[in-house]
């Protein structure tokens, strides 16, 4: 069974659509901590340590964890709280792969770090990094941060980037790409809104060509910021 954690605020079309996928919508209520434009992101109150543990930002609410609990998940707490002031905002938004962890370490949450001890550690200075990485592959990233792109390129990733800008995050100026989409399985990729509709999309598509990436569209309006979709199987 396919689940997908998404922002409160999703739009009943995508939704639709979403659920037209066989997928089980859970949505990250707001955290009255952060923000508006972001309070209801899944990559900033939560990190997907593997399909049964997630971790949650520990003020998380008891009807959401209720919930997971549900699901026969098993929910664990960050060691510090949110904040809307940089960087406790960004404790928990990390690149979590199979065997690679990504993130601005200096600002990792305790308890993250202590679930990916096992893995490779890269460090960035970009602590809003799963906002800014769209996960093609283990090995593929598309990103329109430059230290990122260096970093990963210098680690032997295949990593598209982009111009940063004409990503819609209500609130805020533009949006980052890794904020619109999600892989659903190794071959689906599920976008906010369309790349038609955005000034790179053909590059994106070339580089999920590339990988035999499909990607699936929400809806037809330019690229929406809503936080990464976050899925996952239980």
């Amino acid at each position: 069974m396919n689940y997908c954690f998404v922002d409160y605020r999703i739009l009943p079309d995508e939704e639709k659509k979403l659920r037209s996928l066989n997928v089980n919508i859970i949505k990250v209520p707001r955290c009255q901590n952060l923000y508006p434009a972001i309070d209801g992101h899944p990559d900033i109150q939560l990190n997907i340590l593997d399909n049964n543990t997630v971790l949650v930002q520990k003020d998380m609410s008891a009807n959401f964890i209720a919930e997971l609990k549900n699901l026969g998940l098993n929910p664990v707490f960050s060691d510090k709280s949110l904040s809307s002031k940089y960087p406790e905002d960004i404790i928990l938004n990390a690149v979590n792969l199979k065997d690679t962890f990504i993130h601005n370490i200096n600002f990792t949450d305790k308890m993250l770090l202590k679930y990916i001890e096992h893995k490779r550690l890269i460090n960035v200075t970009q602590g809003y990094t799963k906002c800014s990485c769209a996960i093609v592959s283990d090995k593929a990233i598309i990103t329109s941060d430059i230290k990122i792109h260096n970093e990963l390129i210098a680690k032997d990733f295949d990593v598209l980037l982009l111009p940063p800008g004409h990503i819609d995050l209500p609130g805020l100026n533009y949006g980052f790409i890794g904020g619109t989409c999600g892989l659903l399985s190794k071959k689906e990729i599920i976008f906010y809104g369309n790349l038609k509709n955005y000034k790179y999309g053909e590059l994106v598509l070339s580089f999920l060509d590339k990988y035999q990436v499909k990607p699936i569209f929400l809806s037809d309006t330019p690229l929406v910021d809503r936080g990464s979709l976050m899925f996952f199987s239980a």
